[in-house]
């Protein structure tokens, strides 16, 4: 028996999982479509039935409070992460990198949903019962957590990316168009992890020809 949930957000979840006949609801989004380096990430998740206090947008959360919450989630809930690589990204495009991460990530999960909770208005190439939310890591719990585990799952692999390329310093901008980040590209040109089907990007390889 599920226990009750309380709050906006799982009051929407419990909303859309009561309409089902039978299996779970899992929630959807993603990390990183804006960079101009680094992957973009994708975390889908299920819930068992334990609310979580505090979750929200992860661009609304401070990150001290996002790592906390990251581990809450990956203990009291079902998560699946996907990634679509810098290459896949400049083979497919963002759109579509964006929905090949989705699509991992739900396939990573232990159980297969009977509904997804999808944010913004992206549809994941799978045979499921697909709902596209309109920002809705404000409206649904299961959202909100993928957010947060996406995120915080991201900005982990950009740490590690800036060991490998500290003098970008991704530790401290997470691939995005900042004026250190673009100040760096300038100087040194695009590293390995950098899109360059992005227009910064590929300016400075078109000036490197």
């Amino acid at each position: 028996m599920r226990r009750p949930l309380s709050g906006a957000l799982w009051a929407f979840d419990r909303t859309h999982q009561n309409a089902l006949d039978e299996g779970c609801l899992a929630g959807v989004d993603e990390a990183g479509v804006g960079p101009l380096a680094g992957p973009v990430v994708a975390a889908a998740v299920i819930f068992r039935g334990r609310a979580i206090r505090g979750l929200n947008d992860s661009k609304q959360l401070k990150a001290e409070i996002r790592e906390k919450l990251f581990w809450n989630i990956i203990r009291g809930a079902l998560v699946g992460i996907g990634v679509a690589a810098e290459d896949e990204i400049d083979r497919l495009n963002i759109y579509q990198a964006s929905r090949l991460a989705m699509r991992k990530a739900v396939l990573a999960l232990p159980h297969t949903p009977a509904r997804v909770l999808v944010d913004g208005r992206i549809k994941i190439d799978l045979p499921l019962d697909q709902r596209a939310i309109v920002k809705g890591d404000t409206k649904s719990a299961s959202i909100a957590a993928a957010s947060i585990v996406a995120k915080v799952y991201r900005d982990a692999w950009m740490r590690h990316l800036d060991q490998l390329y500290p003098h970008y310093y991704f530790y401290k901008h997470k691939g995005y168009s900042t004026a250190l980040h673009l100040k760096s590209l300038r100087r040194l040109g695009p590293c390995p992890v950098h899109r360059r089907s992005f227009a910064p990007v590929a300016a400075l390889c078109g000036a490197a020809r």
